[in-house]
């Protein structure tokens, strides 16, 4: 009997150790046209293997990369990209990701509110503008009370916060209603949370004929 253990080590493993010999007899075949097609055959198969990745953006590429890694890097093949995959691509580092530097005093409310009170100083004064202000407010209030829900929000410390962080350019009208998206939130929740009380007094009923139904088994058995 042989062991797995006994066999070649798998390079990639999540393609199964068939992949993996189906690249190497690729090296094998002395025509290039056949050669390519094998190879292309067997990128639809590992492309079948894991189809929950197809829709991601640029996985055939990520595939034939691994066909070279398999094959390490020794296939006389061309992928769609038209460039042969290199040992250093795979072990080239990733870029760095930017990250926003938040220069505010409140970073419970995040970047977004800095971005959309930037947008609206911007805007022209009217109608349109007012109501991009009261959504900014009714955000900011979603937000703080996101973080700090043991704490009461009221609508003056969400004007003043606006008005700290637009500097003095961006003001609430007086008398204006901000909980527009914490009232959407709610009726959100509302069905689920029916659902949950239905489930609730469902088990309470059904508890409720166990204990019944044994009480009267008990009776039964003393008479």
């Amino acid at each position: 009997m042989e062991y797995n253990s006994e066999k070649a080590t798998l390079i990639i493993p999540e393609y199964g150790r068939n992949v993996q010999m189906l690249i190497k007899h690729a090296k094998t075949i002395e025509n290039l046209e056949i050669r390519q097609a094998f190879i292309d055959k067997v990128v639809l198969l590992m492309q079948q293997m894991h189809p929950q990745n197809k829709n991601i953006e640029d996985n055939t590429e990520k595939l034939w990369k691994h066909v070279f890694r398999i094959g390490e890097y020794d296939l006389d093949v061309l992928p769609p990209s038209g460039e042969e995959p290199k040992p250093e691509d795979y072990f080239k580092a990733p870029g760095k990701i930017p990250y926003p530097n938040i220069d505010t005093r409140f970073r419970h409310y995040g970047n977004n509110v800095q971005v959309l009170i930037k947008k609206a100083i911007a805007m022209e004064d009217g109608p349109v503008k007012d109501g991009f202000i009261t959504t900014i407010g009714s955000y900011m209030k979603l937000a703080y009370r996101t973080w700090n829900q043991e704490h009461y929000i009221s609508d003056e410390i969400i004007k003043n916060d606006l008005e700290i962080l637009s500097k003095g350019k961006l003001k609430l009208v007086d008398n204006t209603s901000i909980d527009t998206l914490a009232n959407a939130n709610r009726r959100r929740k509302r069905p689920d949370d029916r659902r949950n009380n239905d489930r609730r007094n469902d088990r309470r009923s059904n508890d409720r004929r166990s204990h019944r139904s044994n009480n009267n088994g008990h009776r039964n058995h003393r008479r």
